[in-house]
């Protein structure tokens, strides 16, 4: 038996053979999964560029799962641009919680005034797309091919990793989705664009699944790359973990005649315009401070949130008074079961803080 010291050649692209749109399309024809904003393959019916936006803002780093009833409430409630585009802020925000990445919330209103001023209809190029606020190039791309049937590829996280083993893509990051988008284009069918991209998406959550890739039952299973050599679950790579640095804060649970105090977070920044608990600034280092003297308690544990850059220790600070007191710019005061809106993070702290409130007395 000889020994190998040489690197063992791997299958490229080019070895690839190129037909492959026909069999995945017909996979899609007989497993597409049923969505709120999609056409069904072979359906007569004309896609809503308003839903298929809303959708796809709605669906970036946010869970098909979670999206669903997000986006039922909002068509139910906002069931044209033009409705969205007369939205209160305020209601638009509140009907966002839970979606997280506030940031887009207030794109998506953006957008849709924008949409309404030009007359109500989405532009059909990509190019005039994104310049539409809050619509970067994997939106654009979705919208062009989803509802206007452009020969593009929108590129998420599903369509890279069918690509990475698909053409054996060694990149990671922002590079595989470029790499990914420049090795499907050429394979768009032009007559059906946005259902090529739909079942790669399909295909990537059902089927080219992350872990345990069910390759026996792929209809692109003969032209991977990674499928043929056994290596499906060595692609896509994964990048060297990010470490996030840590923020602290303390937020106040101020309870009086029976309402708790809130305050409406500035317009701009992180979790902008919402609804949450008064409290300290986040910072680098923890510090504890209180609005005013008197009989606090602690939770024992800081709630723990995670955004994109860093990881947020919320402390708890529960006190409850006789009569609401000015502490703050701006108090709103809400009675506790009526808090909503809020988001995930102040959802969190309002949980910890009403549990350690029913047994307090007044200061």
């Amino acid at each position: 038996m000889l020994c190998q010291s040489g690197a063992v050649p791997v299958e490229t692209p080019s070895a690839m053979p190129a037909p492959f749109a026909a069999p995945l399309l017909d996979w899609y024809g007989r497993n597409a999964r049923t969505l709120p904003w999609r056409i069904p393959p072979g359906s007569a019916q004309v896609p809503d560029p308003y839903r298929v936006w809303l959708a796809e803002v709605m669906l970036q780093q946010t869970t098909v799962e979670a999206a669903t009833g997000h986006f039922q409430r909002f068509v139910a409630r906002w069931p044209t641009v033009g409705a969205l585009a007369a939205a209160d802020p305020a209601d638009v925000m509140a009907a966002w919680a839970g979606l997280g990445y506030y940031a887009r919330a207030r794109n998506l209103l953006a957008c849709a005034r924008a949409v309404a001023a030009a007359g109500g209809a989405f532009p059909r190029r990509e190019e005039a797309l994104l310049t539409l606020p809050g619509i970067g190039p994997y939106t654009a791309a979705a919208v062009a091919a989803f509802a206007f049937g452009a020969a593009t590829v929108p590129v998420d996280s599903n369509l890279a990793r069918v690509a990475a083993r698909l053409f054996w893509l060694e990149s990671t990051g922002p590079a595989l989705l470029r790499a990914a988008g420049d090795a499907l284009r050429p394979h768009v069918p032009p007559d059906r664009p946005g259902d090529f991209a739909q079942a790669l998406m399909d295909l990537g959550a059902m089927v080219c699944r992350p872990r345990a890739p069910a390759c026996s039952s792929c209809p692109l299973a003969g032209a991977c790359v990674a499928a043929r050599t056994g290596r499906s679950d060595a692609l896509p790579r994964r990048p060297a973990p990010r470490v996030r640095p840590r923020r602290f804060g303390t937020a106040w649970w101020v309870e009086a005649a029976g309402k708790v105090a809130l305050v409406r977070r500035p317009p701009h920044g992180l979790l902008g315009g919402l609804l949450a608990l008064p409290g300290t600034p986040w910072r680098e280092a923890a510090s504890p401070d209180l609005p005013f003297p008197g009989a606090w308690r602690w939770a024992p544990q800081p709630v723990v949130h995670g955004f994109t850059h860093f990881q947020l220790h919320l402390d708890i600070a529960v006190t409850r008074l006789e009569s609401p007191r000015d502490f703050a710019d701006g108090l709103l005061w809400a009675a506790p079961e009526e808090i909503a809106g809020v988001p995930t993070l102040f959802r969190k702290a309002v949980a910890v803080a009403r549990t350690l409130a029913q047994d307090g007395g007044t200061t």
